[in-house]
């Protein structure tokens, strides 16, 4: 009971997801199969760091190489030197230039040989083009700095290129990166030749670099759109599995709470066999159980009405009586009747209170164990110190124990005090009442067995029912209000117990009426 006391406070673990209560489910079933897609996506942003490790490789080949052009360059003779130019431009896809000290141009591999590579001029570039589009959004994302556009100046001398110039002031090589007009990178390196003040600049367009890192970037998001779509389908797809029977559930929830058709039908979604057919099922059986609590609290009301109206009816009619009749015998009797009926009433009014608060009390008990052969034989030695038994001989029999059931020890005596209380005013004075314990299957029985006329198989539901009363002839009426054997079955039932009539074992005449509890493991 403690347990199902803390499932129904709520699992603390459940706090933990609180962030998560402000979605809706299907935002949350496409949030989470969404994210890993996302992550997967910015892997395309790490292929940045991948470009800028080729760009530092092809820095230093060009440091080197303009460093080693330079020195073979230096102290060459003009045949010589167009000669390196064409051969080296040729052999590693360079356009060589030679500035003298003046900052004329003096030799050019593109001039002295057809070129090595080609640029497009700015006019003959679509800006709109899939592939600058995606470079510049890249671009953007990773926050990589913008780069100077490479252009061809007009007229072409040492003074336009800054390289250029820095190189001839600080004598050493100074490499710049800058973007052509088609996307790709323009990497330019100048170096002073010798010491007659010439200067080298070297420029390499490195296409291989650019279309590597684009190639990649293309596959990558292609795959992640691809799988972005069909993740996203499948999200709403099972989101909708989910969702809409859960909708169905709120609404019928919502008719039902408010009342306006009794006969709204919970779905049960019997094809259904996961977590959601299970709550389904749930629901319809708490709906189903609810409607059944209201109608038996309505006819229970109904019942109480109609058994205080008589007891009321009889006490109304002694009193009105009273002051017309003068005979002292007969103003005794009707006395009589008015004290019977106060206690009648008195008796209803207890018991009705005690029926209707059981559920409720039981509901916020915490179980104990119960040894119930001992709280057995507690009740019959205190009923016969009372003399409650009227005369009535009651024996205890037990086989094999433990009797031990989880419970509340005052609930369950009251249900013994039920039944003892039964089996005497039925059984004949003298007679024997027998209480047997016994254990079967994981549960206790315990039987009371009286040898009064017993019950008729018709009957032995019927017994049970609130006010139903069915007493001998020779007790007085008004003594029980009906409600005993259906509280007994109440509390039973509370304890995930049953309460039974039948008829006796051994054969012989009377009742038996069985409760039946869970035994404590």
């Amino acid at each position: 009971m403690a347990e199902q006391g803390s499932v129904l406070r709520g699992d603390p673990r459940l706090d933990k997801l609180r962030w998560s209560r402000r979605l809706s489910l299907t935002s949350r079933i496409l949030f989470v199969n969404v994210l890993p897609l996302v992550l997967l996506g910015g892997g395309v942003l790490y292929l940045d760091s991948y470009r800028k490790q080729l760009l530092d490789e092809r820095f230093k080949l060009a440091l080197v190489e303009a460093q080693i052009t330079a020195e073979a360059l230096a102290g060459a003779t003009v045949q010589r030197q167009e000669a390196l130019l064409i051969q080296i431009g040729k052999e590693q896809r360079l356009r060589l230039r030679v500035y003298g000290p003046d900052g004329n141009l003096e030799s050019d591999s593109f001039a002295l040989a057809p070129p090595s590579f080609d640029l497009p001029e700015p006019a003959e570039v679509d800006q709109r083009e899939f592939a600058l589009r995606m470079d510049r959004w890249f671009d953007r994302i990773v926050g990589a700095p913008a780069l100077p556009d490479y252009i061809e100046p007009g007229e072409d001398m040492a003074s336009a290129w800054p390289e250029l110039v820095r190189a001839r002031e600080e004598s050493l090589t100074q490499i710049v990166l800058r973007d052509a007009p088609d996307g790709t990178h323009v990497i330019n390196a100048a170096a002073p030749v010798g010491l007659d003040g010439d200067t080298l600049l070297l420029t390499r367009n490195p296409v291989d670099i650019t279309e590597s890192v684009r190639s990649a970037r293309t596959s990558v998001a292609l795959i992640v759109l691809l799988f972005l779509a069909v993740s996203t389908m499948l999200s709403f797809f099972l989101a909708q599995t989910i969702v809409r029977p859960l909708r169905e559930l709120v609404q019928a929830a919502v008719r039902v709470r408010q009342g306006r058709d009794r006969a709204v039908e919970v779905p049960r979604l019997p094809d259904r066999r996961d977590e959601i057919g299970m709550l389904a099922r749930a629901i319809s059986d708490m709906t189903g159980a609810l409607r059944h609590r209201i109608d038996a609290v309505e006819s229970f009301a109904a019942d109480v009405a109609h058994e205080i109206k008589n007891p009321l009816a009889s006490l109304r009619s002694a009193t009105e009586s009273l002051s017309k009749v003068e005979d002292p015998t007969l103003r005794a009797q009707l006395l009589d009747i008015a004290v019977h009926d106060v206690r009648r009433i008195d008796r209803l009014v207890t018991e009705i209170s005690d029926a209707s608060r059981i559920d409720a009390e039981l509901s916020r008990a915490e179980f104990e164990r119960v040894e119930l052969d001992r709280l057995v034989a507690n009740i019959v030695a205190s009923r016969e110190e009372r003399g409650e038994n009227d005369g009535r001989k009651v024996t205890v029999l037990k086989s094999d124990g433990p009797f031990v059931v989880m419970g509340v020890g005052i609930r369950l005596e009251r249900v013994i005090e039920n039944l003892l209380d039964n089996a005497v005013s039925f059984s004949p004075p003298e007679g024997a009442i027998e209480v047997s314990l016994s254990r079967r299957n994981g549960s206790v029985d315990l039987a009371v067995l009286d040898s009064g006329p017993g019950i008729p198989e018709e009957k032995r539901e019927k017994v049970f029912h609130r006010f139903h009363s069915d007493r001998p002839e020779e007790e007085d009426f008004g003594n029980h209000s009906g409600l005993g054997l259906a509280i007994g079955r109440t509390i039973a039932e509370a304890h995930d117990g049953s309460l039974h009539a039948e008829a006796r074992p051994d054969g012989a005449p009377g009742a038996c009426m069985v409760l039946t509890l869970p035994a404590a493991r």
